[in-house]
């Protein structure tokens, strides 16, 4: 079996985020209010959301992906991040795909959902 993640010699298995694009903030408010249904928190916190990448014809490009391959909402779940981007003042567009690559751990949950979950 192949893993294409050694393309790149070096090069994060993560691509960078659009922090400094004008619509980022408002773009992670919104994937503040998805939640996984099986755990109580959202799916910012727990680290589902990799990638927003945010063109300068603000177009959204969100990779991410789920705590679990079987994850009974895989199929679900992007578009309800899509549906909760679309409405934002000034979003031309948004992409939501889905990677396995790398696979989601506890340590990409941030200190406030390992709080919520009980882990701290």
């Amino acid at each position: 079996m192949e893993h294409s993640t050694e393309s790149l010699e070096g090069a994060p298995l993560i691509s960078p985020s659009s922090t400094d694009h004008p619509l980022y903030d408002s773009i992670v408010e919104a994937c503040r209010t998805v939640y996984d249904p099986e755990i109580p928190v959202n799916i910012y916190e727990l680290g589902l959301i990799y990638t927003i990448e945010i063109t300068d014809q603000n177009e959204v490009n969100v990779i991410m992906t789920l705590t679990a391959p079987g994850c009974p909402v895989a199929g679900e779940m992007p578009g309800w991040v899509a549906s909760a981007i679309e409405p934002i003042a000034g979003v031309k567009q948004v992409d939501v795909d889905l990677t396995w690559e790398p696979p989601w751990g506890m340590d990409m949950m941030s200190d406030e959902a390992r709080l919520e979950l009980g882990f701290m």
